[in-house]
């Protein structure tokens, strides 16, 4: 049974005669924050999950999004679901310190999760245990014009090399090599997450998203040596902190710039503008420091069962129900994203989700993406610096002392 209002009270349990003899149904409450699409999804895998589970009655209480983000704190601690939805690494991490998260390290072991969720174990990994179940995502990457590098006669690049000689080419016809908009802020993030995953490696990310490394190492500096790639000879859009992501990806449709770092959920933008699949290209963000494992940003929704749930062994059926590939073939076909589970399938006419989960299934580690993986103070400030770099590339070491000092007020 599915509850869509948020706050809606726990159906009282009902009972099943089967001839004579009455058994009680018991009830697993879950908590979400789904938009409509995704909520239909939900309420379409509850109704597959009941009829597998006939004795198990699920109650989804659905809040708005902002709603979420303050009634999770409130509810983890007063009146905690068998289920509660979240999100992956350094956002889960807080809930987890707080022994708010049960281990579900049991749900993995159980059921080959380890094997079939490779690329989004790390991600769902504090103390070497599980704390949740992931079951969508979506990729990031380089999207780009194959109109544009046939205009210039530009491979598609495997390197970085490759691609910054690329952009001289780009330079020479007046075409930006690298579009972004970052009036938002955030597009720049996906910027330094790649350059910064691609430069050190994917726990060097976690730890400087988590504190644990100066904004001033010299291993950051090395990631804005390589972004100074770009930057130094006006590789990037030039106002691009004026414009927001869709003007970028309207320079990219009208073959003013040849590449844009975003994430999927660009796709539907590029081809309203009238790209198509012959036209729109898509890569891995290319190899830096040679020999590092490829983490990619993959924005991922989890499940977790809260340390105060009441019907716990439900709520553990119900993670590898979630979990397993069938499951997450028919949610993410039903909402246009990816499958964490590398045994699922995609739509073979889409040839961006199907490089997309070639792409994550086939990841090292995922990050979730800097607003996400750093607290939102430090998010701010680094993405206000990281605009401020693109801009003016020069003013490097002052950006990443002011950084610095952020850091030190932010993570105590």
């Amino acid at each position: 049974m599915v509850h869509k209002n948020a706050g809606a009270l726990a159906v009282m349990a009902v009972l099943l005669m089967s001839g004579s003899a009455m058994a009680q149904q018991r009830t697993l409450t879950w908590n979400a924050d789904y938009d409509p699409i995704p909520l239909a999804a939900a309420e379409a895998m509850i109704a597959d999950f009941e009829a597998a589970n006939p004795d198990i009655d699920v109650v989804l209480n659905n809040f708005d999004h902002e709603g979420y983000k303050t009634a999770i704190r409130n509810f983890l601690t007063t009146d905690a679901p068998d289920l509660a939805n979240w999100y992956a690494g350094n956002r889960m991490a807080p809930f987890v310190s707080a022994g708010q998260f049960q281990d579900v390290s049991d749900v993995w072991e159980a059921n080959n999760l380890g094997e079939d969720l490779a690329s989004a174990k790390a991600s769902m990994t504090i103390d070497g245990k599980q704390w949740g179940v992931p079951y969508t995502y979506y990729q990031w990457g380089i999207y780009f014009n194959k109109d544009v590098y046939a205009q210039v006669g530009a491979e598609v690049p495997t390197t970085w090399a490759g691609f910054i000689e690329n952009c001289a080419k780009f330079k020479a016809a007046d075409i930006d090599c690298l579009t972004t908009g970052t009036s938002a802020l955030w597009p720049a993030a996906g910027i330094f997450d790649y350059i910064n995953l691609r430069t050190n490696g994917y726990e060097f990310h976690m730890d400087l998203t988590a504190g644990k490394v100066a904004w001033t190492d010299d291993r950051v500096k090395a990631t804005f040596a390589e972004w100074a790639k770009l930057a130094e000879p006006g590789y990037i859009t030039a106002n691009h902190a004026a414009i927001d992501w869709q003007d970028a990806a309207a320079l990219m449709v009208q073959g003013k710039a040849a590449n844009f770092v975003m994430g999927n959920f660009a796709v539907g933008v590029f081809k309203q503008g009238g790209m198509t699949n012959d036209t729109l290209g898509f890569m891995v963000f290319p190899e830096i420091t040679p020999g590092i494992p490829r983490a990619e940003d993959a924005p991922t929704d989890t499940i977790h069962i809260p340390a105060g749930a009441k019907n716990v062994e439900d709520a553990k059926k119900f993670l590898a129900f979630f979990a397993s590939a069938d499951v997450q073939t028919k949610w993410n076909t039903a909402v246009g994203q990816l499958p964490t589970n590398k045994n699922s399938s995609v739509p073979t006419d889409d040839p961006f989700l199907v490089a997309g989960f070639e792409t994550l299934s086939t990841a090292y580690a995922l990050a979730q993406f800097f607003d996400r993986d750093a607290p939102a103070e430090m998010a701010k400030a680094g993405m206000e610096g990281f605009q401020e770099f693109m801009v003016k590339p020069e003013r490097v070491d002052a950006i990443l002392e002011r950084l610095e000092k952020v850091r030190g007020q932010v993570y105590k």
